[in-house]
């Protein structure tokens, strides 16, 4: 019976690279000399440390540039609220998604339900499984939820046959 998963991945190795970039572009930018302007990543969290709010903004439109000449979707950064910490600096912890949470598992799951469509949805952990009897069918469903679920950057992996 073919199959395919939905899953929500990025790949990290790329994000700590476009991380690396922006971090050296920190550092021969004239506008940051002086600054504790710094960006750091650690599993699955960049941190963002900066003068204020504005300075924050800028580091983040580096990273979102470097990360999609990278080719890494920039709807996987979930970002935080800025923080203070000790004397006039501030800092926003973003972090990259991994995995389909548990509601948006059970939205594509009706979806799929509701569509009418000859293929079946099962949640497998942070990815749902779609099955069904045709090819046709299983990529009407792809194209169903790329239409319907555009907020996330889903893909799809281990197409079966």
């Amino acid at each position: 019976m073919p199959t395919f998963d939905t899953v929500c991945e990025a790949n990290l190795a790329e994000v700590k690279n476009a991380v690396d970039n922006t971090a050296k572009e920190i550092g021969t930018r004239f506008d940051f000399k002086g600054t504790p302007a710094a960006i750091e990543i650690k599993e699955k969290e960049i941190t963002l440390i900066g003068d204020a709010d504005f300075q924050l903004s800028q580091i983040e439109d580096i990273l979102r540039n470097k990360l999609t000449k990278r080719g890494v979707d920039v709807r996987f950064l979930d970002r935080g609220d800025v923080q203070k910490i000790g004397g006039d600096k501030v800092k926003q912890v973003i972090k990259v998604r991994n995995g389909i949470e548990t509601e948006v598992s059970k939205k594509l799951q009706r979806l799929i339900k509701d569509s009418k469509l000859k293929v079946q949805a099962s949640i497998q952990g942070d990815a749902v499984r779609v099955s069904g009897v045709k090819r046709d069918d299983l990529q009407a469903a792809m194209a169903l939820i790329r239409k319907d679920i555009a907020d996330l950057p889903l893909s799809f992996t281990n197409f079966r046959d």
